[in-house]
């Protein structure tokens, strides 16, 4: 069995272990100063070394990256894109809902957004959802 493509080198150790199981080996054939071959004992422990190693990077960039974000919090900084909706484009919705005419899919087009977005701020019958009131400042 020839295999050429795995995602990562996580998905790689599960294929590995997988065949493993089933009693089949994995030896590299190509590439610069590859000697891996999970049939012996050094094969296995070379595979093992660089598994470790790839989890290792792994987890130490998922480190770097939450400090990363923590220390942007700390300063006052938040992540991701502006809101598709903004307070005035809540009150359309929100007076247009309202209306026995609307519909949903010219709304949309008109604002901008998504069915999905526009049910997140604003119910069926034109009503404000709770989570969602903080958008105007309006108490909750």
């Amino acid at each position: 069995m020839k295999l050429t493509v795995t995602r990562d080198l996580r998905h790689l150790v599960n294929v590995v272990h997988d065949l493993t199981e089933r009693g089949v080996g994995l030896k590299v054939l190509t590439g610069q100063g590859t000697a891996i071959d999970t049939t012996t004992a050094s094969g296995k422990l070379v595979f093992g070394i660089f598994a470790a190693l790839a989890e290792f990077e792994r987890e130490l960039i998922s480190e770097r990256t939450k400090a990363g974000l923590a220390s942007a919090r700390s300063r006052g900084r938040k992540g991701g894109g502006p809101y598709k909706m903004t307070p005035a484009k809540v009150r359309l919705a929100i007076a247009s809902m309202g209306q026995p005419g609307t519909k949903v899919g010219e709304l949309c087009k008109e604002l901008g957004i998504t069915r999905q977005t526009l049910y997140r701020h604003v119910s069926p019958t034109g009503e404000l959802r709770p989570a969602w009131k903080k958008v105007l400042g309006v108490g909750l």
